[in-house]
């Protein structure tokens, strides 16, 4: 078992949580029994645990060959779309059931699926269904449903909302020439219609009716602070009133509505040095007429923290250093200030600290707070990290991240610039920046110019990448930012997390065409990394599979270049699309899966996988409800593995 393995007696599966999970109703579990009869009869007639795992076994190949030939019985009827369906579905329970992915995972998914089928129909005689949630007898009804070729998946989701509004959906084999051509235009303009309607949920940072109200915001902060227009595009000016500590929050209190929760989380994080900040320009994104979050969710996540959250910070002060170090970057440092996890790339550490700290930030276990002056290193520490870098030439690209690098001021970073441009082996120079999104005002003309400067075609390219996370940060600020860049030939790359904050349908297809206005190219979607202390922030990892095919794809290719990837603890980025790279092993109790995550070395060289517990889809579907949304808008996240 690897280092995160759970065990049988780990309290993951007992305890708090698993008490605060519904045990499941009769009601479903006749749904469950209904989708799968047969496997129900097995388990029933199942005198053993090893007897019900040799039958479904049996079962499961039979049906599997019975599928492939096309039986007239089972298989002949079924669109081409659920029969793949059906045998991916089939491959999977074959995963469950593997003796071998029990060892692995450390819980006995087909145990707690006998039990259940065991006991006698009612939900107070067994100890099986009182300890299982309905996020686990959810997974298995979906995939008895696959398996048996009613997923529903060749439908599709979109297709019969269009129906419902009157769209005849067209045979298109049927028609050809022009009359396909206009049919086919004719359907597009529908579909794109209804998409639409979808996307204008979510308002951008451009939006005339937005713009206008943050003018309002930026007055009422540069009124309470004294200062005047030409003060708030002054960088330094921002850096000054940043809003942190006891009198950021008193005055984060006197400008905008809060909760009695964020003003308890806030205050505790002040009290146990708990990173915390936000930059005037940041907090003039709010909405300063309500907490009630319906249009600064995204926004005011990324800057106050949860209950949860800090309380898990509280609770590891002592060992932070370590315990919430999720990548190991202990373990990947050769010299200080450099991280080195692949083969021709390593990070230099510019910065290890912020204008404005993300409550979900990788480094939570060393960044200590906004703009602290021991977070920036001295020119001599700078200067062995360099040293590192020219003595090897394996090193094509550098990335220089922190904390964030571009609080360094200008001949700071072009000593960085100049020394790295003396290095013939570096192709490429990455600046990981949020700098763009939380003080614009600091790419100015002359530090573009700068960073422009040391572009030489066909030897060396300049990039930066940003930290964009929703369309409500792209603004007119951000837009010209990004332009002072690209005007010296610099491309703009961004990194979105995918939290539960972003990832309502089609929310982030909406950021991703604000960051194409304003000349961002998306690079990665990242899957949020599975840190304990980010569980109000985590997401399903088939939520990101199915964004990227039932959203992102109805998107010009060149709007959706981003690539869906998992930081895997101590391994590395690991390509979510990609079935070779990971493993649905097993479906705890709890209804959270359990995936086994293989490393980018994989091939390349010899280094062991990652067990990895997901969150239950369950869970994420009923806090999307909480939030507003019909959880049978995204009930084909239940097919993705």
């Amino acid at each position: 078992m690897t280092a995160n393995g759970t065990g049988a007696d780990d309290p993951r599966l007992a305890g708090s949580e698993l008490d605060r999970a519904a045990s499941p109703t009769l009601t479903l579990l006749k749904e469950l029994w209904k989708e799968g009869p047969t496997v129900h009869r097995i388990l029933r007639e199942s005198p053993t645990l090893e007897e019900a795992r040799e039958r479904l076994a049996r079962y499961l190949d039979e049906l599997e060959w019975h599928y492939r030939v096309l039986d007239s019985a089972r298989g002949a009827a079924l669109h081409p779309l659920e029969w793949a369906t059906a045998l991916e579905a089939i491959e999977v329970f074959k995963n469950l059931i593997s003796p071998r992915n029990e060892r692995l995972a450390g819980v006995s998914t087909l145990e707690w699926l006998w039990r259940l089928a065991q006991a006698p129909d009612s939900p107070d005689s067994s100890e099986a269904i009182e300890k299982l949630s309905e996020g686990f007898i959810e997974e298995f009804r979906h995939l008895f449903r696959a398996i048996g070729g009613k997923a529903g998946i060749a439908r599709g989701w979109l297709g019969p909302l269009l129906e419902a509004e009157g769209t005849r959906m067209i045979d298109f084999s049927k028609i050809q020439g022009r009359a396909a051509g206009v049919a086919r235009s004719d359907y597009l303009d529908r579909l794109s219609a209804k998409i639409s309607t979808w996307i204008e949920r979510f308002p951008s940072g451009l939006d005339p009716r937005v713009i206008e109200k943050r003018k309002r915001n930026r007055q009422k902060i540069l009124d309470y602070f004294g200062g005047t227009l030409d003060d708030w595009y002054r960088p330094r000016w921002q850096l000054e009133h940043i809003l942190k500590g006891p009198e950021g929050l008193a005055h984060l209190q006197e400008l905008v509505p809060l909760t009695e929760e964020e003003v308890e989380a806030i205050r505790l994080a002040v009290e146990n040095e708990i990173p915390w900040g936000i930059t005037p320009y940041y907090l003039s994104l709010f909405d300063f007429e309500s907490a009630d979050r319906h249009e600064d969710y995204q926004v005011r996540s990324q800057v106050i923290p949860p209950m949860h959250y800090v309380q898990r910070m509280i609770e590891h002060r002592g060992d932070r250093e370590y315990y919430f170090d999720f990548m190991g970057e202990h373990d990947t440092s050769p010299l200080e200030l450099i991280t080195r996890r692949y083969a021709s790339i390593a990070i230099l550490k510019a910065s290890d600290t912020c204008p404005q700290v993300c409550v979900y930030c990788q480094r939570n276990w060393e960044i200590t707070g906004p703009m602290m002056p021991g977070g920036i290193p001295t020119m001599e520490e700078i200067d062995r990290a360099l040293d590192w870098f020219a003595e090897h030439p394996a090193m094509k690209d550098v990335l220089i991240t922190g904390g964030d690098p571009f609080i360094l001021n200008d001949a700071w970073l072009k000593h960085i610039m100049d020394r790295l441009s003396q290095m013939d082996h570096v192709v490429n120079i990455r600046w990981g920046t949020r700098i763009p999104v939380t003080m614009p005002m600091r790419i100015t003309e002359e530090l573009a110019s700068m960073l422009g400067s040391y572009i030489e075609p066909g030897r060396r390219n300049v990039a930066v990448v940003t930290h964009i996370e929703s369309a409500y940060e792209v603004t007119p600020e951000l837009a010209e930012a990004v332009w002072r860049l690209r005007r010296q030939g610099i491309y703009v790359y961004n990194q979105q997390v995918f939290t539960v904050e972003t990832s309502r349908r089609f929310q982030t297809v909406a950021t991703r065409i604000a960051m194409k206005k304003a000349g961002v190219d998306p690079y990665y979607t990242f899957y949020p990394k599975g840190k304990e202390e980010h569980k109000d922030y985590l997401v399903p990892i088939a939520r990101v599979l199915q964004e990227r095919k039932e959203e992102a794809r109805l998107l010009p290719g060149i709007f959706r270049t981003d690539e869906p990837v998992f930081n895997v603890p101590r391994l590395g980025k690991n390509h979510l699309r990609a079935w070779q790279d990971h493993e649905l092993i097993a479906i705890r109790p709890d209804g959270k899966r359990v995936y086994l995550f293989h490393p980018w070395e994989k091939g390349i060289a010899p280094v062991e996988p990652w067990v990895y517990v997901d969150t239950a889809i369950h869970d994420y579907l009923r806090e999307l409800e909480r939030r507003g949304e019909d959880p049978k808008d995204y009930e084909s996240i239940w097919y993705y593995y």
